[in-house]
């Protein structure tokens, strides 16, 4: 019962949390029998809520450090998802034993369930993958030795459009499972340090081909920059869509990054990016002149939205906000460290949430009856999400306001930039058509990018 209570509220939180979950390579997921989930772990708890809920399998085990079992609060949300303790030999040196992890991980996987680990160790926010540790394809070929099943590898590719902002999109990439056939069982028998070692690098290799990777941040930011600058204004990007163009210009990118022209383009679009940070604009705000007439009629339907979802947002607005503040206090409360505080309250939210809605269907129940004890919840469940909607709407409002006072009281600089950005699209336009493959997909067509681009298919 609780398992499935932790499910369902799982796919909620990450439902409303991002706009967009995209997911590709379902297929590569097996129906039935064991597997091992090995992510990139860009977001922390995030990873494995998105795992969960969109893998397909259930219940998933994690691994999870042995430390959140001192929360009381947590052990049983814990416990009903199976996760399974392990210590960090960063923290706990010499002494962090983990047999009996492995030896539960061992049962799990035997006994037909899926696991998910994140080989990187550690959530982080470099613009790679970091360094594998050996643990994910040392219980791959464990189990395999132990004859008893097979758990082939499935690489997972966790891919943020913006990590951390309410409302953004994900795509979530499964690739080819890694199969643990004899070959490698022969081969691990012989020399089980070298094996697992090689395996290892298969699977980051694995995990390069679902996730997006530059150098360094410098590098990232670029792309991304001109990215946006080759995106025609009339296509709007689906998360695989963004991430496969990101990665063929990163590509690109890499293979002439020495070249004279695009060390001078990187320079110019570094410029124009400072140059809009600097007065507080975005590169989308440029790509054609905005009227006084057509940002009213924004701002004024924005305003209609915010009316007509207020009188529905209130009641699910203040019934909800004490959890939020009950779930913050926890967290600063009882961490022992900051690096959990954010976990605590995630957790005690979903513990309290249930509580609240258990409570009100009662009250509504013993005073008007059972039927309308299930109306009281559904109504709050629609009232929470009209909260949602009325924030986003908001924030659109405010962004709205914003940009319209920048836009006009900066007229000259933004002429200037204007321009500068109009020079910038077509050199970045130009050098991909020189340098394109003929034979690849391409993601525009002459239509997207309108008629000053005729005869231009793009990446």
């Amino acid at each position: 019962m609780l398992q499935r209570l932790i499910i369902s509220l799982v796919h909620v939180i990450t439902n409303t949390f991002f706009r967009r979950i995209e997911v590709a390579g379902l297929d590569n997921v097996p129906d039935e029998g064991p597997a091992i989930f090995a992510g990139n772990h860009p977001n922390a708890l995030m990873d494995g809520w998105l795992l969960t809920a969109k893998c397909g399998r259930w219940p998933l085990h994690f691994l999870a450090n042995a430390k959140l079992w001192n929360y009381r609060l947590l052990v049983p949300v814990l416990n009903a998802t199976g996760a399974v303790p392990v210590w960090s030999r960063e923290e706990h040196g010499e002494k962090a034993d983990n047999s009996k992890a492995f030896d539960k991980l061992y049962e799990v996987i035997e006994s037909g369930q899926c696991v998910g680990i994140f080989p990187e160790g550690v959530s982080h926010v470099q613009s790679q993958l970091i360094k594998l540790k050996t643990g994910t394809a040392r219980v791959a070929l464990n189990v395999a030795n132990r004859g008893k099943v097979v758990a082939n590898i499935i690489p997972c590719g966790l891919n943020y459009m913006h990590r951390h902002r309410f409302r953004s999109q994900v795509f979530i990439e499964f690739g080819q499972p890694i199969v643990i056939d004899d070959q490698w069982l022969a081969e691990f028998r012989n020399d089980e340090q070298a094996t697992t070692v090689r395996l290892t690098e298969q699977l980051a290799d694995a995990l390069r081909n679902v996730t997006l990777n530059a150098p360094d941040w410098r590098t990232l930011r670029f792309i991304q920059a001109a990215r946006r600058l080759y995106k025609p204004s009339s296509k709007e990007l689906s998360p695989s869509q963004y991430v496969e163009l990101n990665r063929r210009f990163v590509d690109a990118y890499l293979a002439d990054r020495d070249d004279p022209m695009i060390v001078a383009l990187q320079n110019d679009v570094e410029d124009y990016q400072s140059r809009l940070d600097l007065l507080g604009l975005k590169d989308h705000q440029l790509r054609a002149p905005v009227t006084l007439g057509y940002a009213f009629r924004k701002i004024v339907l924005r305003c209609l939205t915010m009316l007509a979802l207020l009188p529905l947002a209130i009641p699910g607005a203040l019934l909800h906000l004490p959890v939020g503040w009950i779930a913050a206090a926890i967290g600063e409360r009882f961490s022992y460290e900051m690096d959990d505080v954010a976990t605590l309250k995630v957790f005690a939210t979903i513990l309290l949430l249930p509580v609240l809605y258990t409570a009100i269907a009662v009250l509504v129940g013993v005073t008007f009856g059972f039927w309308w004890a299930i109306a009281a919840v559904v109504a709050l469940t629609f009232s929470f999400f009209a909260s949602v909607k009325l924030i986003e709407a908001e924030a659109g409002l405010l962004f709205s306001v914003i940009s319209l006072f920048r836009l006009t009281r900066l007229g000259r600089e933004v002429t200037d930039l204007r321009a500068l950005r109009s020079d910038l699209v077509q050199r970045i336009r130009d050098r991909v058509e020189r340098k394109i493959d003929p034979g690849m997909e391409r993601l525009f067509t002459q239509k997207d990018f309108g008629r000053r681009d005729a005869g231009k298919q793009g990446f």
